[in-house]
């Protein structure tokens, strides 16, 4: 199959489908790309260091975290009223025939204990969970041609949260660094522009970007200074910094990848103010300096426009995150200290949340596309970190510092050390997402780990979740029960949608209900996609292969595989809703979950390969090997991040 960037997403699925194609770019692409340069830079240093600011007439302060912030409540207030149009018109598009699912929720508009509130949550994985997880949200996105003829088009509009981590949160950061671009508006890009160009590995560098670096050694000397400027105004550097700054060149539509963009400035785009997208959140994890275990006990981090913090009971607080590198202590700043902007550097948060890829550069230090500096400068920060550090970010100064003393085990640390949102096996950033306090009733589930030996998922992550809403590191916050990996390989739960959660008798003795979980595993239908995750680069046929193939994950082959798969979303989507106000679950309905729902079978009989076969036709391209290169790619790294690393299926 040939294929032409000019084209849509379904027109790559169309030879597999036979579905209709439509070429909507066309005149529009130039207003289009205009839009996607609007987006401006907020760290006052005009750079990437951190500027000090005079404080706020309010100075900011950590608040605790027993309810949302004061203005997401204010936001969702909003935003939750922006989903009931997209919802309707979903809802009619979804062919549930027995059950008027638009007239439920236009008759209850006003009522949002009643209108489902939707998340959707992208895994972390490289470069696969970039591009399988942009395929989902392409199927999801109404602004996709053909998407709502039979999909889920819409979906992507009616969800209150979208949340990502790792290689899921590149995904969720570069459509928000471009102004909530479409999949296919960053996949297309425009002339001489480097967004989503992944054929030039992040070590070489883009091959056009239309700016003043012409060459690799120009990159990677502008990368070292950017680093510089951070350490020159007095903050520590670590290698996350080097790892995010040339992330952002291939993720942020700016030259020089947007230096000066910070992640807390999403809260001022106009189409965010105005509540007109989902809430963006990423996720790390938090390490304890000197030391490498990261459990399911760590303490989780989320990033969103306003805060950066954790509902754990460890910390259970959070910092306004535009003001995140100014000095707190004790949940304030002294009378006579100053504040800080731009810490919350775009590049920064990006990279922490998937710093396990910090190996990944250290690995590729030796390159010829990377030169003596860098990697000499790198090689610095490696000595004064410590090997077993290479994989940190350095949140230096702690925002939590002599904050909940007696339960924040780094209250006494001026480091606050974060890692990869994954390291603690939970690889899909569901946390944020079962918070009670923000009462969602279904997560689509993205899964792009690679936890077998081909780099396919087993739902590692469910099970993490699962297991950690056990202990009292949960707070309360209940989680679907979920099988072992044998039983998710043996009866096919990671070769088709499976539901969670659908029976809420499991949760009679839990304080609060927790979502319905939608669980949609990377498996192949069109394309082999299971590259490794430290595969570096891809061909454009490559990266539209693996695209194409995640929409059909999510679209089940655009109805091929299930006509009635887009009902049964919409049903998953009602299904907490019409429980809460006792509706009669429809016929189509009962179908959907007697089919999609875990119903408690077992079959734990061991697994020797999991080998999974096409639910379609395979492209041409991945007829010839295109998943062979991972294999290859992944043991040049085992050395760097080790065994254990590797088997948290990033």
């Amino acid at each position: 199959m040939q294929f032409l960037l000019p084209f849509p997403l379904l027109s790559l699925i169309s030879a597999a489908l036979g579905s209709p194609t439509n070429d909507f770019i066309g005149d529009a692409a130039i207003g289009v790309r205009d839009a996607m340069r609007r987006a401006t830079p907020d760290n006052p240093s005009g750079g990437y260091a951190p500027a000090t600011v005079d404080c706020p007439q309010d100075r900011p302060t950590i608040r605790g975290a027993g309810s949302l912030s004061q203005s997401e409540q204010d936001w969702l207030k909003n935003r939750r009223n922006k989903t009931i149009d997209p919802m309707i018109t979903f809802f009619r598009n979804s062919n549930l025939t027995d059950f008027d699912a638009a007239g439920y929720v236009s008759s209850n508009s006003q009522n949002f204990s009643i209108v489902p509130n939707i998340g959707i949550a992208i895994s972390g994985g490289g470069y696969r969970a970039l591009l399988n997880g942009a395929g989902f949200v392409a199927a999801a996105d109404s602004r996709v041609a053909g998407s709502t003829d039979a999909g889920i088009g819409g979906l992507l509009q009616s969800s209150t949260y979208l949340a990502g981590l790792s290689g899921g949160g590149w995904l969720v950061g570069s459509i928000f660094a471009n102004n909530f671009s479409s999949v296919e508006q960053l996949r297309d890009g425009y002339d001489d522009s480097a967004l989503w160009q992944f054929s030039n590995s992040i070590f070489a560098g883009p091959k056009q970007r239309g700016i003043s670096v012409v060459n690799t050694v120009e990159y990677w000397d502008d990368v070292a200074n950017q680093v510089d400027e951070k350490r020159d105004a007095g903050y520590d550097a670590s290698i996350t910094d080097y790892w995010g700054r040339a992330l952002s060149y291939q993720l942020i539509n700016a030259p020089d990848g947007g230096p000066a963009y910070t992640f807390s400035s999403i809260a001022d785009a106009s189409n965010f103010q105005s509540a007109d997208t989902p809430m963006p959140i990423l996720v790390a994890d938090e390490r304890r300096p000197n030391t490498q275990v990261v459990s399911l006990n760590s303490t989780v981090f989320e990033f969103n426009p306003w805060e950066f913090g954790s509902y754990d009971p460890t910390v259970y607080g959070f910092a306004p995150t535009r003001y995140v590198g100014s000095n707190f202590s004790g949940g304030s700043i002294p009378e006579d200290g100053h504040c800080v902007r731009g810490f919350d550097a775009y590049s920064f948060v990006m990279g922490t949340s998937s710093s396990l890829f910090n190996a990944f550069l250290l690995q590729n230090l030796s390159s010829s596309d990377v030169p003596s500096v860098v990697a000499d400068a790198v090689e610095a920060v490696l000595g004064r970190l410590g090997s077993d550090n290479d994989d940190i970010a350095a949140w230096n100064p702690n925002p939590f510092y002599h904050y909940n003393n007696d339960s924040n085990a780094s209250s006494g640390d001026e480091q606050l050390t974060l890692v990869d949102g994954g390291m603690d096996l939970q690889n899909i950033p569901l946390h944020p997402l079962i918070q009670p306090a923000r009462g969602v009733d279904v997560i689509f589930a993205v899964d792009s780990s690679a936890d077998t030996t081909y780099f396919w998922p087993n739902a590692t992550a469910l099970r993490a979740s699962y297991d950690r809403s056990l202990g009292d590191i949960a707070n309360g916050t209940a989680f679907p029960r979920v099988p072992d990996a044998e039983t998710f390989i043996n009866l096919g739960l990671n070769q088709r949608p499976s539901f969670f959660g659908c029976n809420t008798s499991e949760f009679a003795n839990a304080s609060s209900i927790p979502p319905l979980i939608v669980y949609l595993a990377n498996t192949p239908y069109t394309g082999m996609s299971n590259v490794s995750t430290f595969t570096p680069s891809y061909t454009d046929e490559e990266r539209n292969s693996i695209l194409k193939n995640g929409y059909n994950v999510a679209t089940m082959g655009n109805g091929t595989v299930d006509s009635e798969w887009s009902a049964c979303v919409a049903c998953a989507v009602l299904s907490r809703s019409l429980e809460r106000t006792g509706t009669q679950v429809s016929p189509t309905c009962q179908r959907c979950f007697d089919r999609y729902c875990w119903n408690g079978t077992t079959d734990s009989t061991p697994v020797s390969s999991f080998e999974p076969t096409p639910l379609l036709q395979l492209d041409a391209l991945d007829n010839a090997g295109l998943a062979v290169r991972g294999s290859a790619a992944s043991s040049l790294v085992y050395g760097l991040v080790g065994v254990a690393a590797l088997a948290l299926a990033l």
